[in-house]
């Protein structure tokens, strides 16, 4: 099962606070942990919204709207895909994250193709399987 952990974004995210170097090394040893045990597939942390843009799609023409945008709580500052075996165990592999001062983390399980069931037709899982394998070599190349 994958899951994507998504870091919640707070006031000092989105105003462009970095990290201290304590943090950024509690992180780092966490991340080497997750990926020596094989669970860290990808992760990174996200600039503020003031460097996004949201696109809207109604009507003939998307809308680009650029940030940034309010309510930072709301927003995403950073994200884990994690492969593990249960929601459970990715519950206990977040409870280890060097967290504190009231950081929201949200855990979400990621679709896989036979979750689509019967409207995956066999043409549609195969080029999907293509697909992935495609994106795996690219992440792992780069």
């Amino acid at each position: 099962m994958r899951f994507v952990i998504l870091v919640k974004s707070d006031t000092a995210t989105e105003a462009g606070a970095m990290p201290t170097e304590s943090d950024l090394t509690a992180m780092n040893e966490f991340n080497e942990r997750l990926a020596e045990a094989g669970v860290m597939l990808a992760g990174e942390g996200l600039q503020p919204s003031s460097k996004g843009v949201r696109v809207r799609f109604e009507g003939e023409r998307p809308t680009v709207i650029k940030g940034p945008f309010s309510g930072p709580n709301d927003l995403v500052a950073g994200f884990w895909i994690w492969r593990v075996g249960s929601l459970d165990e990715a519950i206990e592999w977040l409870k280890r994250a060097p967290f504190d001062g009231g950081a929201e983390v949200e855990i979400r399980q990621v679709f896989e193709s036979e979750d689509f069931g019967d409207a995956m037709a066999p043409e549609l899982r195969e080029r999907e399987d293509r697909l992935r394998a495609r994106t795996e070599e690219l992440s792992r190349a780069s």
